[in-house]
């Protein structure tokens, strides 16, 4: 799972240049109005509700691609470790939810806000924050590591060893501070937009939604698979387990050749040296 570039991860890198390629052509074609969602005048004067399904199409701001495209390609992992038939349908699962509820919640914020809480951010933030979710939940902590920020050693409280004072992050502190740098990019409509992503994520973790909502799954063929026989593929596992049984069956053998042979020799050896 910790392969580069997005092997076993076919998902995660059709929404990773899709997301690109989607905000370079808004870009290009100067229609970035189109996608971001403002409470008024979009929704309440203009009644353009269209919004509600389009504005994670793309993102219309540089460092949010920039950031979001390097926080999916740390989230491939996930896809390795689930299959891509169960990433596929965990992201078609979770998209009703994170399209509809941030710009609900920004609505009702709106008026309790004093109209300070208007605007919501295109790009697929609740998307990325869903998925970082299941990081968090999925993805043990490799290793950590301190930064010091003194000095001045401290004596630590399970020991005695003295250590200098800092802070101490792990492998998994990297895509927590890029998707950080996402979500306050476009503050506060686009911490609204993750925090969202991050309970609807931990919603579906835990299933705390519809039955049938995490047992979603799409059809084989949506993500290439294939179809095999069920004959096939227990040929297949019968044939492999032959092949690694008569594989070790031969190594064994050879190996005690070759401590016999050491051991003659090494008798031999001994009587030359005798006489």
């Amino acid at each position: 799972m910790l392969a580069s570039g997005f092997t076993s991860a076919g998902v995660t890198q059709s929404l990773f240049f899709g997301m690109i390629a989607s905000s370079i052509l808004v870009s290009i074609t100067d229609t970035k109005y189109l996608f971001y969602i403002q409470v008024v005048p979009h929704l309440w004067r203009y009644k353009q509700l269209w919004r509600l399904l389009t504005w994670q199409t793309c993102y219309i701001n540089s460092t949010e691609l920039l950031f979001a495209a390097m926080t999916i390609y740390h989230l491939r992992i996930i896809e390795r470790l689930w299959g891509s038939r169960k990433f596929a349908s965990f992201l078609i699962s979770i998209l009703p939810p994170t399209l509809l509820l941030p710009p609900i919640l920004t609505t009702v914020l709106r008026p309790l806000s004093l109209n300070a809480i208007n605007h919501l951010p295109a790009g697929p933030t609740p998307l990325i924050f869903a998925l970082l979710a299941q990081y968090h939940a999925a993805i043990p902590t490799v290793y950590r590591y301190r930064i010091a920020t003194s000095d001045a050693p401290s004596v630590s409280s399970t020991s005695n060893a003295r250590e200098a004072p800092g802070l101490i992050f792990s492998d998994k502190s990297l895509v927590y501070f890029l998707a950080g740098q996402l979500a306050l990019s476009s503050f506060p409509g686009s911490a609204l937009a993750a925090g969202v992503g991050w309970l609807v994520g931990v919603a579906w973790r835990g299933e705390w939604g519809p039955a049938a909502w995490s047992r979603l799954r799409v059809p084989g063929w949506v993500v290439g698979e294939k179809k095999a026989e069920m004959g096939e593929g227990f040929e297949g596992l019968r044939r492999r387990l032959e092949g690694e049984g008569s594989g070790s069956g031969v190594d064994g053998s050879r190996e005690g050749e070759a401590r016999r042979r050491t051991l003659g020799r090494g008798i031999l050896d001994q009587f030359r040296g005798a006489f």
